[in-house]
């Protein structure tokens, strides 16, 4: 069990959303935890509507991480790096990352299980074991994982302080004309549609995405993202707020069915960070399939 205590410095806001933005623990985890009385403000158990004000204390107890009710499935797992303390992980496409309704197989979860026998922090919760970020099921590409509590600490802190360097690349639609450039509006929750998120200045937070121009093609674009900041759907939800939705995102884009990709064209190629010993490391994965032969067809289509 730990305690976390935390004062507020900010304007007043909901207090689930000021132990999401202040810790690592997820808004809904934040939400179980204070309906069972294990957060406080100002010693008091509150519910999850109440305003947290400048100058008021937040204590949080964090209970143990209990055993996951998903099965460790031995599934092959392409494993860039290993070490006592974190592993890189190259997920492919369509694998989803944690189990969730509907998804209690198969995911990179049960893998890890398997891989690690235990070994993994439990700072994420039951259903996310070692988790630190994720990636969408249809986006391929890199995934650190934390294999103890003291490692997760650190490298969630980078994320939050921005120093954790993510790159992707994708095909978008059309052409983008600017060779490079970089998009700054907050994303939060779609106001009607709940699954998706969107540009929003309301309930939302800052996101920014840089975008270099790789090759242009009849009709699309391969792009580099990087960001620097990483929010739910950032670089799916950004591409499109400019005109230039993914291929094959049927959230964000056209409904239209590209056979090849399956999803959106979108592969996390690397991640740079500050291993929790003090050592620079970044890591580069290759285009997987999907995505070069999707390139190959639109170079074909382009003569």
């Amino acid at each position: 069990m730990e305690k976390l205590t935390l004062i507020c410095e900010n304007n007043s806001c909901r207090i689930d959303a000021f132990i999401a933005e202040n810790t690592d623990i997820s808004r809904s985890r934040a939400v179980k935890l204070i309906e069972t009385g294990s957060v406080t403000l100002n010693g008091k158990t509150v519910n999850k509507k109440a305003a947290v004000k400048s100058g008021d204390t937040v204590e949080i107890i964090v209970p143990e991480a209990v055993p996951l009710e998903a099965k460790a499935q031995e599934i092959p797992l392409d494993i860039l790096y290993e070490d006592n303390d974190l592993l890189v992980v190259n997920k492919p496409k369509g694998m989803v990352v944690h189990p969730a309704a509907g998804n209690f197989e198969g995911t990179l979860v049960n893998a890890l299980l398997a891989h690690c026998k235990g070994s993994l922090s439990g700072i994420g919760g039951v259903m996310r074991p070692g988790i630190i970020h994720r990636i969408d099921k249809n986006t391929s590409g890199l995934l650190m994982v934390a294999k103890n509590d003291a490692s997760h600490r650190c490298l969630a802190a980078q994320i939050k302080e921005h120093s954790f360097s993510r790159e992707y690349e994708a095909v978008v639609y059309g052409n983008v004309k600017c060779d490079d450039g970089t998009i700054n509006a907050p994303i939060g929750r779609h106001p009607v549609h709940r699954k998706k998120m969107a540009v929003t200045d309301k309930n939302s937070k800052e996101a920014i995405t840089h975008y270099t121009v790789i090759k242009r093609y009849n009709g699309f674009t391969h792009v580099r993202c990087k960001l620097e900041t990483g929010r739910t759907h950032q670089i799916r939800v950004h591409m499109s707020y400019i005109g230039h939705p993914l291929a094959g995102d049927d959230v964000y884009g056209p409904k239209k069915v590209i056979k090849e990709l399956k999803g959106q064209c979108l592969h996390a190629k690397k991640l740079g960070f500050i291993h929790p010993n003090g050592n620079e490391m970044e890591f580069e994965s290759d285009l997987p399939k999907y995505f070069s032969k999707f390139l190959s067809k639109l170079e074909g289509n382009s003569k």
